[in-house]
């Protein structure tokens, strides 16, 4: 049996071309990184193409600062059939104290691709310790939460498009 690789580690140092006229990362960029993480962790851990599906929970905690060396810890928390939720911890660390800040957190759904592009089957995932029963019962947890939502927001019936209506 082969050990699934369901973690993955990634580190950016932050540059300006990165940041506002402040020398903080902008939202944006940092995102776009922490995709890119949880893609590359998705599709170690299924073989397959993957492509994100939702973003969930996104808690900037605290600003990063070019020149801050970012270490973004990704895990596969939970997998449905074709689905995975990646979890998402980036770290900054000031290179010239050696400080370390937990400063963003976030959940990424990403759904494995076939070679026709349509969803596939992912391999079920091994639980080895308390850990993961948590980690994985908590993104099943989510995953009820997010379909209770897409319920009720189609219960209201409401387009979203409906709201720039009244300003045309």
């Amino acid at each position: 049996m082969t050990q699934q690789q369901k973690h993955l580690t990634m580190r950016v140092l932050m540059t300006p071309d990165m940041a506002n006229f402040s020398g903080i990362v902008h939202g944006g960029a940092l995102l776009q990184l922490l995709d890119r993480a949880a893609y590359a962790c998705a599709a170690r851990y299924s073989k397959r193409y993957v492509v994100t599906a939702s973003l969930d929970q996104v808690s900037f905690k605290e600003p990063i600062k070019v020149g801050e060396l970012v270490t973004i810890y990704a895990n596969v928390n939970y997998v449905g059939r074709t689905s995975m939720e990646i979890g998402i911890k980036a770290v900054a660390e000031d290179l010239t104290s050696n400080q370390q800040r937990h400063t963003t957190s976030c959940y990424f759904t990403m759904v494995a691709k076939d070679d026709n592009g349509l969803p596939t089957p992912v391999p079920k995932l091994d639980i080895e310790t308390q850990l993961d029963q948590k980690l994985y019962e908590a993104g099943k947890m989510r995953l009820d939460m997010r379909r209770e939502i897409e319920q009720r927001n189609m219960e209201l019936d409401i387009d979203i498009s409906d709201q720039f209506k009244a300003a045309d």
